[in-house]
């Protein structure tokens, strides 16, 4: 595994920090910061912070990623950015080199121990914690991968999986986009009988199996970088905590493997989206959706009714 990590440096307008966090994500960014604030990949900035018409970002790539090949499509995305603020400027985007360690002390430094309902504890790896008698503790390194549970797009989801497993114990789990493993881990401790964890990014797929063995439940997790539709089905439950357009592209996928009476929950939706992801989702053998928020995001839930 590489040890090394590109740091893309640019400077954008406000009002395109959203739509270019989206570009950098679907060409494979690991994470992205604004400014001195650490964000995830889907995190938006907080209106209430922005002081200055432009934003400074770095955004993280694997060593291995071309870069030439990357700062062409980052050019593109900035050019076609660019027509829609043209009173604003944008700089070129500039590449460092960046070791693992840097990246790493970041995440402890916005990575504390919190709780979901009266049920499940997640914490840092470097953290202790005194669990009581009916919590479920679970320990995340989040290494370079995505999730840590402390933004709203991954609470919503382990909201919900908490409220299924209390209703349905023991259910086959599908984590799409699994990212540091922290939602697949929560599935297991909590009870689940088998997880598959997927993801496309390999770097992903190890941070996630190393977390799997420091919460003891590797034994029943599958982590597999195979794509989703080469997976078999048979899942009581779905959770894809990704970008609103990658649920409606893989909705075809995730009907082939849920259940009769399966839930399907879907996270990474910003609100303005969550009406073109229903929209998508409707007349598919699916109960009307329930929908919850939490800050700037979506989490909708659907359960396969034929």
């Amino acid at each position: 595994m590489n040890n090394d990590w590109l740091e893309i440096h640019l400077t954008v307008p406000n009002d395109a920090i959203d739509p270019l966090c989206a570009v950098l994500n679907e060409l494979g960014s690991t994470g992205v910061t604004v400014e001195e604030r650490e964000l995830d990949t889907f995190v938006p900035p907080d209106p209430d912070e922005q002081v200055t018409p432009s934003q400074q970002l770095k955004a993280y790539f694997s060593a291995t990623t071309d870069v030439d090949a990357l700062l062409d499509s980052i050019n593109r995305a900035l050019r076609t950015l660019s027509g829609e603020f043209p009173e604003r400027t944008m700089t070129p985007p500039r590449v460092e080199r960046l070791q693992p360690l840097d990246w790493a002390e970041n995440w402890k430094q916005n990575f504390f121990t919190f709780h979901i309902g009266d049920r499940l504890v997640v914490k840092p790896s470097w953290e202790d914690h005194h669990a009581t008698r009916d919590e479920t503790v679970i320990n995340i390194d989040p290494g370079m991968a995505f999730g840590t549970g402390t933004h709203a797009t991954t609470r919503l989801c382990l909201e919900a999986l908490v409220t299924f497993i209390d209703a349905h114990p023991r259910p086959r789990v599908l984590d799409v986009g699994t990212g540091s493993g922290i939602l697949a881990i929560a599935a297991a401790a909590l009870g689940a009988q088998h997880v598959v964890a997927c993801d496309i990014d390999p770097g992903a797929c190890h941070v996630a199996s190393e977390n799997t063995r420091l919460n003891q439940v590797a034994e029943r997790i599958e982590i597999t970088a195979t794509p989703l539709e080469n997976l078999p089905g048979g899942f009581d439950l779905i959770l894809a905590n990704i970008l609103a357009e990658e649920n409606i592209r893989l909705l075809p996928e995730f009907l082939n493997r849920l259940n009769p009476q399966g839930v399907l929950v879907l996270s990474g939706i910003l609100i303005e989206k969550e009406p073109q992801v229903c929209a998508a989702f409707h007349d598919h053998g699916l109960s009307a959706p329930i929908i919850r928020h939490e800050d700037e995001w979506t989490c909708i839930q659907f359960r396969r009714e034929r």
